[in-house]
């Protein structure tokens, strides 16, 4: 049994700005509320206890060779060494995020040599996120990914060198910081975090219904059915796409990749933030990529086309494997987007815009956003706070074949559940113009405003071609959304001298 002081509770400090991670094992550990986390069997744990309560590892979840532990397992442990600070020596003080920032400045191979002056120096010199921003650094035109970061470099700078990736055991290491990213690669989404589905489904409604219920009172809806026509949903597979797409390389994270490439990564590679493919000029590379599929009528209108190919960056590809995603944020200048997942299957979690989610914490302009490292990250620290808020989000899985509409505003926060491919575009209607425009003429727009290099410019670049297309709209929308507000201050007045329920006045005394 672990110690249960020290596991988690460092973790609403490990913001998305930190570029090191971690990775470590342990067969079985405790969470913060002192609930076991073992492989998942199916029986009953070690004690005897139902693991229901606790978490899961995956069975497929290996062992991490340098053998670090968490850091509550010391207390437990007979001897009282933490070998971690005898090999760092006068930098022991130092905390193991600051150690990560400082071996993150060197290159792979001052990396390999200080990896030999002691074990300690060992674990945190094969630390894999040094690795994987090494190559993400330097094979801008993609990468074979072979079994670990490390071996990736090394290929890469060396493709005739080998490197064992046996690794050494290091007894009596004790780090949360290099546990944790182990053990968010591995653990199960627990069944908890994918009961609660409160979203709204709809199929073969109307255009005015979508409009009147969802897009003008800005409330999200899973669309069924949207997709029984497109020819991607028949016939958009891993076989499927690499052979139509061949060597043409798609963006992912910081790199350019083919898609044989990147479906290698994302087969070998089990670790907690799995990169993520998201191509915007994916239909520009590969024109019957943009033919395979459909707007679904309900996102037809898109004043944003207006700018022809002057626009910002609107549609993108997304393919990722189990526990890819995104973390909390808004979709960019104000927009609304819908999400078609054409393979796989997506959890969603959507905060209206008045709510920010509970470990968030974005700065006063907008322009950055800090959260946990990790969706599992978030799910493990923070998504039971939720169930107590008055406010509750909403939930659902958008399983292949089904569309979901992202209101402007609201903060959402996707994962795969398992390998999937999707399709998503963010779009302006007359429903939302007025917000985007208040968004582009936002004074700090050269930072917040997304998708485009003209940033300072795309608010009178859109207004005026905004008013050269559809003259007098901008003047008539902006004039009912005035009567709008005036109505709802004469309701808002009757309200307050009548009961709402019985419709009778009601005094004050």
């Amino acid at each position: 049994m672990l110690g249960t002081k020290n596991l988690l509770h460092k973790t609403h400090k490990r913001k998305r700005k930190n570029n090191h991670r971690s990775a470590s094992k342990n067969q079985k550990s405790v969470s913060k509320k002192g609930c076991f986390i073992s492989r998942k069997s199916g029986k009953e744990d070690e004690d005897g206890d139902d693991n229901e309560e606790g978490f899961s590892l995956k069975a497929s979840a290996p062992s991490h060779s340098h053998g670090v532990q968490p850091l509550g397992n010391l207390y437990l442990s007979p001897s009282s060494n933490n070998s971690r600070n005898s090999g760092l020596g006068n930098l022991q003080s130092l905390t193991d995020e600051l150690v990560l920032e400082i071996l993150g400045l060197l290159g792979g191979t001052h990396l390999g040599v200080l990896s030999t002056v002691s074990k300690s120096f060992y674990v945190f010199c094969n630390h894999e996120p040094l690795w994987r921003n090494l190559v993400l650094e330097t094979c801008k035109d993609g990468f074979l990914y072979i079994e670990t970061w490390k071996s990736t470099y090394v290929h890469a700078i060396r493709p005739s060198f080998e490197v064992s990736n046996s690794g050494l055991k290091v007894r009596d290491f004790y780090s949360d910081y290099l546990f944790q990213s182990w053990l968010c690669a591995n653990l199960e989404m627990k069944p908890e975090w994918l009961d609660r589905d409160n979203i709204i489904r709809k199929k073969g409604i109307s255009v005015e219904e979508f409009v009147s219920k969802f897009e003008e009172p800005n409330k999200p809806v899973l669309l069924e059915g949207c997709l029984d026509t497109w020819v991607a949903f028949e016939k958009w597979n891993r076989n499927y796409l690499i052979e139509l797409c061949g060597d043409v390389q798609f963006s992912v994270g910081p790199v350019e990749m083919k898609l044989e490439e990147y479906f290698r990564y994302s087969d070998l590679a089990k670790e907690e933030r799995p990169l993520y493919l998201f191509d915007p000029k994916f239909a520009q590379k590969v024109l019957q990529l943009g033919l395979d599929y459909e707007v679904p009528v309900y996102f037809k209108e898109d004043l944003f086309s207006v700018l022809g190919d002057k626009r910002p960056d609107y549609r993108w590809i997304i393919i990722g494997p189990a526990g890819s995603g995104s973390s909390f944020h808004i979709d960019p200048n104000s927009t609304s987007a819908w999400n078609a997942v054409i393979k796989g299957s997506k959890k969603w979690i959507l905060f209206p815009p008045d709510v920010v989610p509970p470990g968030v914490h974005p700065s006063p302009d907008g322009a950055e956003v800090a959260s946990p490292v990790s969706i599992i990250e978030w799910f493990m620290n923070f998504y039971n706070d939720t169930k107590i808020w008055k406010k509750k989000p909403v939930e659902c899985v958008c399983k292949a074949g089904e569309v979901i509409f992202v209101p402007n505003g609201w903060w959402h926060l996707v994962i795969n559940l398992e390998d999937s491919i999707a399709i998503t575009q963010n779009f302006v209607s007359r429903r939302n113009i007025l917000n985007v425009l208040d968004f582009l003429k936002k004074p700090n727009a050269c930072t917040v405003v997304s998708g485009t290099r003209d940033r300072a410019n795309l608010y009178d670049r859109f207004k005026k071609a905004i008013e050269a297309s559809f003259p007098g709209t901008i003047d008539d929308l902006v004039s009912k959304a005035d009567e709008k507000k005036v109505q709802q201050k004469k309701l808002s007045f009757w309200d307050s001298v009548t009961d709402s329920n019985a419709g009778a006045f009601k005094f004050s005394f």
